[in-house]
């Protein structure tokens, strides 16, 4: 069955006016005002509820019953999630909510934000002030002033090896890093991304400076929906620009091969490919430790999962418990219920409610204004339980799939193309 299709009819739950089940929106009081540098190893006791109730709860949420496998053992991380990329469905959850520092994870919400405003093809000219303000210990691609690149190069260095510096030479040419951020807080809200105060474009540790494992999946499923987006995180290996030099009166352009930091996508002496992984971002600060988000594919089946700071010290721990959870999630998919959802961005849903609403209530005219039809115009404008902002109208029987406000769903998820073509770039 195709991806669309498949999606669309695990979304159609035709029920009355209990069919939108979870909020979109989370009360602001559930916003912490003035989150942490080095927050507490305690998660705090009332978190966001974005995308259910259960997902505001300390500790682990799933629904081990009817056959479902148990969760991993030795899972040590602070906060993680396991979730549907394509229904929004969440799985299973500890501390989702939980606001920490989230070191380079924070990328995917600069690429998210930025990656569309440039044509690939773009050229830049390194200047001094492009560089400035890097952290110290940064992780750098190797970007040389004087030198001119493209756009293309500079989001390969951000993604393959996490550079600070390609994050500063792109937020430059976007008007500089203070209105990075603000353009990656006006994202954030927009994907209902609550949890995320943004300070630097690059994820280094910053005061006050955090997100969250839900707010991290939200930017990876948005940025997978974009194609380029979807090509940098699924590259392994790629040449980089170097200097320029010349050589026998021949000016030439050196270059070098950069490898993705991945480990779940390019492999260590310790971890394993993951079979379908296709992305997305890796990070580790000092008030971070190690955090990651992946999405790979197995029978159909996409996969989310994110983890924050393992407690666990051994090597690419992070990765090993990333892998047990994809593991898990595929093993329990269409078996466990869910203890929430990955909400739609807000214009998703806004768009996809204001045509529910004209619909039910010309439904209503057309009915002469029943306490029935009121009900169900009542349903229809509220948010979608499955967070991918459809929109359904309930009148006389019928049911009407409205084409405003889709999100995720009329998209073919092309990850198996990814990770076939990363197969063979090995």
């Amino acid at each position: 069955m195709p991806a669309p299709e498949k999606t669309v009819k695990r979304s159609l739950l035709v029920t009355s006016a209990s069919l939108l089940s979870l909020s979109l929106t989370a009360p602001a009081a559930l916003a912490a005002p003035h989150p942490s540098t080095t927050p507490s190893a305690t998660p705090p006791a009332h978190m966001s509820t974005v995308g259910g109730t259960r997902l505001g709860r300390a500790g682990t949420q799933v629904n081990l019953s009817g056959g479902v496998p148990t969760l991993p053992k030795d899972l040590t991380a602070r906060s993680w999630i396991v979730s549907d990329a394509e229904s929004g469905e969440v799985l299973a959850a500890h501390n989702a909510h939980w606001r920490l520092p989230p070191a380079s994870t924070l990328k995917m919400l600069f690429a998210d934000t930025v990656l569309p405003r440039f044509p690939k093809s773009s050229k830049h000219k390194v200047v001094p002030a492009d560089m400035a303000g890097i952290g110290a210990g940064s992780s750098m691609v190797g970007i040389k002033e004087g030198e001119t690149y493209t756009v293309h190069d500079l989001w390969l260095g951000v993604f393959l090896r996490s550079g600070n510096d390609a994050v500063h030479v792109l937020s430059s040419m976007n008007g500089g890093v203070e209105q990075t951020v603000k353009d990656m807080r006006a994202h954030a809200e927009e994907l209902q991304a609550l949890d995320t105060h943004v300070v630097s474009p690059d994820g280094y540790d910053a005061v006050g400076q955090v997100s969250s494992a839900y707010d991290l999946s939200l930017f990876a499923r948005s940025g997978l929906q974009k194609k380029d987006f979807r090509e940098y995180c699924s590259t392994v290996r790629a040449n980089f620009p170097g200097s320029t030099t010349k050589k026998k009166g021949k000016t030439v352009r050196e270059s070098f091969e950069i490898r993705n930091t991945n480990r779940l996508l390019s492999g260590d002496t310790d971890v394993p490919v993951y079979q379908g992984i296709a992305g997305v971002k890796n990070g580790n600060t000092t008030n971070a430790g190690a955090t990651f988000t992946g999405v790979a594919e197995r029978g159909g089946r996409v996969l989310l999962v994110t983890v924050m700071k393992p407690e666990k010290s051994e090597h690419n721990e992070v990765y090993k418990e990333t892998a047990r959870l994809f593991d898990w999630g595929f093993k329990a998919a269409g078996k466990v219920s869910p203890v929430g959802e990955l909400v739609a961005p807000r214009s998703a849903a806004q768009a996809s409610a204001q045509p529910a609403a004209s619909a039910s209530a010309s439904a209503s005219a057309e009915a002469g204004g029943g306490s029935s039809s009121k009900a169900e115009a009542s349903a229809s404008s509220g948010g979608g339980s499955r967070g991918v902002g459809i929109a359904l109208a309930i009148t006389g029987g019928l049911l009407a799939l409205l084409a405003g406000g889709v999100f995720l769903v009329n998209r073919r998820w092309p990850l198996p193309d990814l990770v076939r073509r990363r197969s063979s770039r090995r």
